[in-house]
């Protein structure tokens, strides 16, 4: 199978070099940045190609003659990029965090025959692949719930954050409203509201916030109560909303000595190179879902806990890790013809199938990274 990932960033890299040692497999990868590609130019089984992803037709030129795409671009490219695969009529497995609502893709990704897995990181991904699996083996789930946060070892102030996937992906979690769902309906609240501490070992206290993570299970998911929230280090929260409420993140245009100029532009020129994670530092991947429900009969709370760190052989990141696994699983998945259904899957419905879910799950095992599955009955009080 013939296989080109769109995007050598951190993730994409750590994409491109899984799939390289992956035995049946021909692997491209492409990206604008000659830097990026010249990081993988010495992998065994991996060739590079430089090309410019955001120019009209680039992208249909870069799949032509591939059985699968990958796609690992930024966020403000994911939606345009996904639509163009799926419109070569070539499958896809993508990671991108658009904004946009992905459901319009479908019909076109019915039509060409096209296979288009989309949110295949770690959250949405691996959150999503877990209540796809509880709502098709359980009586029914009553609750759902996501926290996940990828955060630097080393606190640095004042944000004690570094980005540990792409800068302006990170900054739509602080401007997006978040859709939850609760007693059945789809509530919006702002971003870095309903601060919550939970403590967790071997990193500490950590701040939960809303953000706009259900995306997709909000049409697939019939449970009446689910969140998700991101977890950063204590006090980051109160200096983003510092920031939004000032207006550091408005869209608008703003006139500034003669010139018009949109804050949340200046923001993120400067904010990228205060959050970019050293070459060698060390991050963590902190998550925890929590799903509860009626299993045989017994109302249970089932809990997966990840912590994953750093990778020193390799120098890949955890959050790398973690999201670039996640979507290579999904490769493989869908190599082995596993699944196969045309149109638009969100990771939720590929992980309905018991045999996927758990071929994604030995995947990350064989890498490292590993859920902590602790189960509770919930008793009436």
């Amino acid at each position: 199978m013939r296989v080109i990932v769109l995007g050598a960033g951190r993730v994409g890299q750590a994409i491109a070099r899984d799939l390289a040692a992956e035995s049946g497999l021909e692997v491209t990868v492409t990206d604008v940045s000659e830097d990026a590609l010249n990081r993988l130019a010495k992998i065994p089984n991996l060739a590079v190609r430089q090309a410019d992803l955001a120019r009209r037709g680039e992208v249909a030129r870069a799949v032509e003659g591939f059985d699968l795409a990958v796609g690992a671009v930024p966020g403000p490219m994911g939606f345009a990029t996904l639509g163009r695969v799926i419109d070569a009529g070539v499958d896809i497995v993508d990671i991108s965090f658009f904004e946009q609502d992905p459901w319009p893709l479908h019909e076109v990704a019915l039509e060409r025959g096209v296979t288009a897995v989309m949110d295949c990181g770690v959250a949405p991904g691996c959150s999503n692949l877990i209540l796809g699996r509880s709502e098709a083996s359980w009586d029914r789930v009553d609750r759902f719930c996501c926290y996940v946060g990828g955060l630097p070892v080393a606190r640095h102030w004042p944000y004690e954050y570094r980005a540990v996937f792409s800068p302006i992906d990170v900054i739509a979690e602080y401007t997006r409203p978040a859709r939850l769902v609760e007693e059945g309906r789809v509530v919006t609240r702002p971003a870095l509201t309903e601060l919550e501490v939970l403590d967790f070992e071997g990193v500490g206290s950590l701040e939960a916030f809303n953000t706009d993570g259900l995306r997709t299970l909000l049409k697939t998911s019939k449970v009446p109560e689910m969140k998700e929230k991101t977890m950063r280090y204590p006090g980051h929260c109160e200096r983003m909303r510092m920031l939004a409420d000032t207006g550091f993140f408005s869209e608008e245009w703003v006139q500034v000595g003669g010139a018009e100029v949109r804050p949340i532009d200046l923001t993120a020129q400067l904010l990228i190179p205060a959050w970019q994670l050293e070459e060698g530092e060390e991050d963590v991947t902190v998550m925890r879902v929590e799903v509860e429900g009626v299993r045989d009969g017994e109302a249970v709370r089932v809990r997966y806990d990840l912590l994953d760190r750093f990778d020193h052989e390799s120098g890949i990141t955890s959050m790398a890790r973690t999201t670039g696994f996640t979507c290579t699983a999904m490769v493989r998945v869908l190599a082995a013809g596993l699944y196969s259904e045309p149109g638009l899957s969100p990771p939720e419905l590929v992980g309905r199938d018991q045999v996927c879910f758990d071929s994604i799950m030995e995947h990350l095992e064989e890498r490292g990274v590993r859920f902590e599955v602790t189960e509770k009955p919930i008793t009436e009080s």
